[in-house]
């Protein structure tokens, strides 16, 4: 009878089976490495693509996850990586747990972020903005003065145009001197001295008191219907004849083609007259 090893100690036992697969079975980085390339993609395709810095996914390739800032971490990307590269996160995060003793690491106080985020670009100041705004101010600025300081000045402009006031008295304006009005000329012989030779012009002045007047040119057309007063007057022109009536013809100087009639009505009287082109007739 020999003494030796019995044919069930000479299978293999299921650690053993276990241990030999994990070794035919790529590490994590080389799975997803290599699935990478199967699928065509460069190191810098995935990290556009995922956002990882690109330092990060070499480091996870060649299976260091120290940079990731700790299990947490490492675990996204491992599962961002591996959906970019169409691979099943979840054997690998399995692989990775028992790396990993099946607990993660504790994550530092102050972590990387899974994804390296996009810094927004740093802009210098908006010197169009404020200049803009400085611009307004300023116009502002002289609006108000403007406007406030309008009653000054022309309280200013008013002083220096008067006369300097004294203290205690109010300045006054110098008094205007009024304009001497020019006296009225007596109806004569010149006030229609360039009356027209081929018409016929009449004045009828109230130069003795007041008196009903009317006055009608050839046609018969209406000039005048109404009273005179005492030194008012009318002037009439037409191209053939002038008909007057007088309601106080004593009352009444008339002047007929520039020339003055003189006769002698009687205060009181009615008188009716037509005068022509022709020397002054009553007609």
């Amino acid at each position: 009878m020999s003494i030796g090893n019995s044919p069930q100690d000479e299978r293999p036992s299921e650690q053993d089976r276990d241990d030999r697969e994990e070794a035919a079975r790529p590490s994590i980085g080389r799975a997803l490495q290599q699935a990478r390339i199967a699928a065509g993609l460069t190191v810098d395709d995935v990290s556009s693509a995922t956002r990882v810095r690109i330092a990060i996914v070499h480091a996870i390739e060649q299976d260091d996850f120290a940079p990731c800032g700790g299990d947490v971490y490492a675990r996204g990307h491992i599962r961002t990586l591996a959906r970019a590269v169409h691979l099943d996160p979840e054997p690998l995060l399995a692989q990775f747990a028992d790396a990993r003793g099946g607990r993660p690491a504790p994550t530092p106080a102050a972590p990387l972020f899974e994804a390296e985020r996009i810094r927004p670009e740093r802009r210098g100041p908006n010197w169009t903005a404020a200049m803009v705004a400085a611009i307004v101010a300023v116009i502002g600025f002289v609006g108000f003065t403007l406007v406030n300081g309008g009653d000054e000045d022309g309280t200013q402009a008013q002083v220096a145009e008067g006369s300097t006031p004294t203290a205690g008295q109010p300045a006054s304006p110098t008094p205007k001197k009024d304009k001497p009005t020019d006296p009225k000329p007596d109806p004569s012989d010149s006030a229609i001295a360039a009356a027209p030779r081929d018409k016929v012009t009449v004045q009828v002045s109230a130069a003795d008191g007041r008196s009903w007047i009317s006055a009608k040119d050839h046609n018969g057309r209406l000039l005048f219907d109404g009273l005179l007063k005492q030194g008012q007057s009318q002037t009439f022109q037409d191209n053939e004849e002038i008909n007057l009536v007088l309601g106080d013809a004593g009352a009444i100087q008339l002047y007929v083609n520039g020339k003055k009639i003189e006769d002698e009505f009687q205060p009181g009287a009615v008188e009716r007259l037509t005068y022509t082109k022709g020397d002054p007739e009553v007609g």
